[in-house]
């Protein structure tokens, strides 16, 4: 449930209205995922055609500048924004880094948004025959098949100034970007501070989230984003 504040979809949205047992499944999604690893709940997340049809990246289609199109600019802003790092630079315990004038420092611009708008396309149903036109027969249930066609297989720059490398494909360049969002050192801080807000109080102190947030780096045994050590870090806190 908690996470289901965080990683959010709604059937106010006109294509998942009448999606009641896609609903379900991405809720037994989130269930499954739990206790497992942030990374590979980043992954089902990602690549859930619910998600893709609330933000929009599912059937994202590549640039064409011929037509004058770019690609949706919706899941490559919120992954970051909501679901990963957050919009500044974070001091371990949560709190903002300063710049120099005393202001938050930005994690990311609009120009990394529209590259890594570029990383999410190409996605679409589920089929064992991708075509080149996205068609295939709407499949909430099974994840998000990649249509090579569709993909922008281009250079691309993301967030933290790493470059993913032109014709790589998208399998690798979905696969690189969430290990940079994972690895990057706001995800553990601003994930669990959500985490402690909303499974024990709504203002932890910065020595709390700071914890917890070491245990996300580091579950005792060499492993980031355990997400049941994480768990038992929050409501096992003195606080």
């Amino acid at each position: 449930f908690a996470l289901s504040e965080i990683f959010v979809v709604s059937d106010v949205n006109g294509a998942l209205g009448n999606q009641a047992a896609a609903l379900a499944g991405y809720y037994d999604l989130l269930a499954r995922d739990a206790f497992g690893n942030f990374r590979q709940l980043l992954e089902d997340v990602t690549l859930s055609p619910v998600m893709g049809a609330y933000l929009s990246h599912l059937r994202n289609a590549k640039g064409d500048p011929a037509r004058g199109t770019s690609p949706d600019e919706n899941y490559a802003r919120e992954v970051m924004q909501l679901f990963t790092i957050g919009l500044n630079q974070l001091q371990p315990d949560g709190t903002y880094q300063l710049g120099s004038d005393g202001l938050p420092i930005p994690t990311y611009d609009q120009a990394t948004i529209v590259e890594t708008a570029r990383v999410f396309t190409g996605w679409g149903f589920h089929t064992e025959r991708p075509r080149r036109d996205f068609r295939a027969r709407p499949n909430f249930v099974e994840p998000m098949t990649l249509y090579p066609a569709q993909h922008d297989d281009g250079s691309k720059r993301i967030v933290g100034g790493i470059v993913l490398p032109a014709g790589q494909g998208g399998a690798r360049d979905l696969r690189l970007t969430l290990d940079a969002l994972f690895n990057h050192p706001n995800t553990g801080p601003f994930i669990c501070r959500q985490l402690i807000q909303r499974l024990v109080t709504s203002n932890p102190s910065p020595g709390y989230v700071y914890r917890v947030a070491q245990v996300f780096a580091d579950n005792g045994q060499g492993v980031r984003g355990d997400l049941g050590a994480v768990v038992r870090a929050i409501l096992l806190d003195y606080e």
